[in-house]
């Protein structure tokens, strides 16, 4: 496929009047070709004019035919080829393994939101029959659904270019809602953007729908991704990113004239505890598997473990020096950018700098560009919960273990951590007495608890939350990730006394769209 190095603006390509911007490779720090034109807020506008004008015939579609949009999607990625994957391999800096197995994830949950929308439970409808007679008062007939809120902005995430980028979870569930969507593309990856910005383009037309349901453009950030959230036609917007842009994001989202939810998925260190049990066992392993699970894309994962709870003792020794092994036997990866290697440095120099904050290992840097040696460091508990500064996200390979004499230590310590995407207890059967004190607190900061497994890897399911309280996301009753990812974008309106004719299509008596719904609060079969 052809890279224009423009935005496609509702199905046309558009050049940027506002300068431009070249991705980079990391590896090699080289400028690769074409520039990309950054769009103005005039260019903005048609955008957000055009999905404002797709809401009303979008957002009605029929099941079917909007099943077919998604699942043409995810088959024009795929028909792309090796193309995709090696230019975001290019620009990222990311294997073509990890790469292969992201863009299997981006179409897998394209085409299960596909399967939502067949389905159809999402749309929440629930009927309470009038009942004229019930004394002292009738009631009157009323029904329920949920629709879709509006057009929405997705930015696109920097350490996952297709699964969580342009059309990677928010944009699926979003789509799948009924929204027509504007991606801002993320610098770091603007051709991988394309390519699957053409993608969606295409799908857009060989369905005939409004092509004002996607736009896909490029922008400064503090300038055009400020002024798309602050546009009165976006009605939510979905984001991945650093604390600092997503904050910023929901300050512009608030001060509008009609706020606005953002759905902002920013910060976590994703505690481990590790319990006596469990170092009775393979201690080498586990060590290896955490040093794997910390390590793994360059530590660049949303749950990366960046902080573990060991016991005090021997056993705990035992662990640590396992983990001082593995870890300067490792190499540096490339990094996602020149800027997210400085930051990693930072935040390590930052940690170095504490003086009751000791370095157990660190690996060698990678021989490429923006590759620094993975590290890990240790502190004893009381240090851990006296300095906030212990308590941030270092966005790369680097993790802190703390030692711990009882749960109640780690009752306390959790006490004073920041909302968290997961925590991971690592437990044998002796174990559980005292681990399950520890879960009530666990519950009160994290969204996903795992047992005896490593954070890093998120199942695309129905069960899953890939979220938590802030900062963690900016809203801990939703998810990112999954079906239940679709409910951000929509919300409930009642329909009190509509005669059968006005009903909207899931609300009519013959159910036209076989969809399961609520009678009297009782599960109605689909005819």
């Amino acid at each position: 496929m052809t890279l224009n190095g423009h935005s496609l603006i509702a199905g046309e390509t558009a050049a940027g009047t506002n300068g431009t911007t070249y991705g980079i490779n990391p590896a090699t720090n080289e400028q690769l070709e074409p520039a990309y034109t950054l769009i103005s807020e005039e260019q903005l506008k048609t955008a957000t004019d055009a999905a404002a004008d797709a809401f009303d015939s979008f957002s009605t579609l029929e099941p079917e035919e909007h099943a077919r949009f998604l699942e043409a999607i995810a088959d024009n990625i795929d028909a792309i080829g090796d193309e995709l994957v090696e230019r975001a391999s290019i620009e990222t800096g990311l294997g073509i393994e990890r790469l292969l197995g992201e863009r299997a994830r981006t179409t897998g949950q394209l085409r299960l939101f596909a399967d939502v929308v067949r389905q159809g439970d999402f749309r929440g409808v629930r009927i309470d029959p009038a009942l004229p007679e019930r004394k002292p008062l009738p009631r009157a007939d009323i029904r329920q659904r949920q629709i879709p809120l509006g057009p929405v902005a997705v930015f696109g995430a920097s350490n996952f270019p297709l699964a969580f980028s342009v059309a990677g979870g928010d944009t699926a569930s979003a789509f799948a809602a009924g929204c027509p969507v504007i991606v801002k593309a993320h610098n770091a990856h603007p051709g991988t953007a394309e390519l699957v910005g053409q993608a969606i383009v295409q799908a857009v037309r060989d369905l005939g729908l409004h092509p004002g349901v996607f736009s896909l453009i490029y922008g400064s950030g503090a300038s055009i991704g400020q002024a798309l959230v602050a546009d009165a036609a976006i009605k939510a917007v979905g984001f991945t990113g650093s604390r600092a842009g997503g904050t910023a994001l929901m300050r512009t989202a608030a001060a509008r004239p009609e706020p606005i939810p953002v759905y902002a998925e920013m910060s976590s260190i994703n505690p481990v505890y590790v319990f006596p049990g469990a170092l009775n066992e393979d201690i080498e392993t586990l060590a290896h598997q955490y040093v794997a699970s910390v390590t793994g894309s360059s530590g660049q994962l949303c749950t990366s473990p960046g902080l573990v709870f060991v016991p005090d003792g021997e056993a705990g020794n035992r662990f640590t020096g396992a983990v001082t092994e593995a870890v300067t036997q490792l190499s540096g990866q490339t990094m996602l950018s020149g800027g997210i290697a400085s930051a990693w440095e930072h935040g390590y120099n930052t940690l170095e700098s504490v003086p009751e904050v000791e370095l157990i290992g660190r690996g060698k840097s990678g021989p490429t560009a923006n590759a620094p040696a993975p590290a890990v460091f240790g502190a004893d508990l009381n240090v851990f919960t006296s300095n906030p500064v212990l308590h941030e996200e270092i966005f790369g390979a680097a993790s802190l273990v703390v030692r711990y004499k009882g749960v109640e230590d780690l009752i306390e310590a959790t006490s004073k951590l920041d909302g968290q995407l997961t925590a991971s207890l690592h437990v044998t059967e002796e174990d559980y007495p005292v681990a399950s004190a520890l879960i009530p607190a666990l519950e009160r900061r994290v969204g996903r608890i795992i047992v005896n497994g490593w954070p890093t890897g998120v199942e695309v399911g129905h069960a899953v939350v890939h979220g938590g309280p802030y900062p963690a996301t900016s809203d801990s009753k939703t998810t990112s990730v999954g079906t239940l990812a679709i409910y951000r974008f929509l919300r409930p309106v009642a329909y009190q006394n509509f005669p059968e004719q006005l009903r909207p299509a899931p609300l009519q008596d013959a159910n036209p769209w076989h969809i399961n719904r609520l009678i009297d609060g009782r599960p109605e079969q689909p005819r």
